[in-house]
């Protein structure tokens, strides 16, 4: 796999900036979708001018920690849409899986910061917002989850 990953397309919403240390970085996403058993999907990724980035990059500086960087982001994120992610039999609705697996399986924050988001909304909470306020929420909720893995 090369170093650095072209960004998976243009995002659907504005990307937005991301604080970490004295880097411009920029989060985006895919347009959504949604399946017919409701789940919302949608691709994330982080990007800086040479395209998107590692997790490695976002993560703390004193070196990744041992477990993968989803299984970090993914309580983080979840946390951030407190309250907008269903809750069914104990279980949240949110799945999140890597674009491109590492070279080295027991590297994984040498891949790309890219990865493939699947949530099921609240109906309620989800009904009251508009598609582009909803993945907005969806798009701030992972930027604030990205920065906060360098601080973890």
């Amino acid at each position: 796999m090369p170093d650095r990953l072209p960004p998976p397309g243009p995002s659907f919403l504005r990307e937005i900036e991301l604080t970490l240390g004295d880097r411009a970085l920029r989060a985006g996403m895919s347009r959504p979708s949604e399946t017919d058993d409701g789940w919302w999907l949608s691709v994330l990724w982080v990007v800086d001018d040479d395209g998107v980035v590692t997790w490695r990059d976002l993560g703390p500086r004193a070196g990744p920690p041992p477990d993968p960087p989803l299984a970090r982001l993914g309580p983080i994120l979840s946390g951030n849409l407190s309250g907008l992610i269903l809750e069914e039999a104990g279980r949240l609705g949110i799945r999140l899986g890597p674009i491109a697996a590492p070279d080295d399986p027991t590297q994984p924050w040498r891949s790309p910061a890219a990865l493939r988001a699947a949530f099921r909304f609240e109906p309620l909470r989800a009904a009251t917002m508009r598609p582009n306020e909803l993945a907005e929420t969806v798009l701030v909720a992972f930027g604030r989850a990205v920065e906060s893995l360098g601080r973890r």
